[in-house]
């Protein structure tokens, strides 16, 4: 632990002078959504807050640079990282600033759905599978999303410290592609779209298209099944929170649990794999159990997790070299 302690703050020999990959990623989304920000200016609520909050982003970011400039050391490294991983619960809502604008695509989500199942799972799941301790099991997958992101950055950054930026880069950077998709893909996914609709009418396969009616209401589904487990409340305390109509497809959820359970076996830690594997499989299953996500979705989250990280790592490799 000493020894640890002490290579926190031991003066790195050849310091960064410029951002790190990630901080780049960060500011051409930031730059990107600024501009779709000037364009709809006037379509949408409170734009002003949208660009001082990227100018606070800004801010942060060259602050934690001159930090990190004056005292180069692995602690203010990971300051200047875990900032950025902090921010994207912000940068998440702010998708639904842009995309409500546009016409809603649950409708269409919902027929392939249908076509290709015959039904709507996520409506049939939690009814087919109600045992409390199953639901729970459901809520808890679904909550683990962020832990496991803690968990493999504090792991590579404590025990394979020489890929620790390279592992934050294909993570922030997977996010914020999954951002650019959902900002200008609206399709809330069933919790949203189902409310809007009526259960009746979703039961028997009527799938109405909503046009802009997410551009006014924010109405959600509680999560079904058992109402009185922590997870449950947990679950739905984040919902509260932070959810919105917004990033369904694909499902970054699944993406980003699929980029993290492979940079756990990059890692060449079995033990770290070992352990991320059944949370991940759980939250696959639970993104439909509790109705955030259609099928397709997570079929498009596992597909688009995996292109990623190959691209991302190889990407990391060139911008090294």
């Amino acid at each position: 632990m000493i020894k640890f302690i002490k290579q926190l703050f031991t003066i790195e020999m050849r310091p960064r002078k410029g951002l790190f990959a990630l901080e780049w990623v960060v500011m051409g989304y930031l730059a990107l959504t600024l501009l779709i920000v000037f364009f709809i200016y006037t379509k949408i609520n409170n734009p002003e807050a949208m660009i001082w909050g990227r100018i606070r982003i800004v801010v942060i970011t060259v602050a934690l640079w001159l930090v990190y400039r004056m005292i180069p050391c692995r602690f203010t490294r990971f300051m200047r990282i875990g900032a950025q991983m902090l921010l994207l619960s912000w940068w998440y809502s702010d998708t639904y600033d842009i995309n409500r604008l546009l016409p809603n695509l649950d409708h269409l989500f919902a027929q392939w759905e249908q076509s290709l199942f015959g039904c709507q799972p996520a409506l049939l799941f939690c009814k087919a599978i109600p045992w409390n301790f199953f639901s729970e099991l459901m809520n808890m997958g679904y909550a683990s999303f962020y832990p496991m992101i803690a968990l493999v950055v504090l792991f590579y950054f404590i025990f394979r410290y020489k890929e620790f930026e390279r592992a934050a880069f294909v993570i922030i950077a997977a996010f914020f592609i999954y951002f650019v998709v959902f900002a200008l893909l609206p399709v809330t996914g069933p919790t949203f779209y189902y409310k809007a609709v009526g259960i009746s009418d979703i039961a028997r396969g009527i799938f109405p298209n909503v046009h802009d009616h997410f551009n006014y209401c924010q109405d959600c589904l509680p999560s079904p099944g058992y109402t009185d487990g922590i997870f449950y409340h947990i679950v739905e305390d984040a919902k509260s929170v932070g959810e919105r109509p917004t990033a369904a497809f694909p499902s970054s959820h699944i993406g980003i649990s699929t980029v993290l359970l492979m940079l756990s076996w990059h890692s060449g830690n079995r033990k770290l794999f070992y352990i991320i594997l059944p949370f991940y499989i759980i939250l696959c299953f639970s993104t439909v159990y509790i109705q955030a996500h259609y099928v397709i979705d997570g079929i498009a989250g596992l597909i688009s997790g995996i292109l990623l990280y190959f691209a991302l790592m190889a990407c990391s490799v060139r911008m090294k070299n």
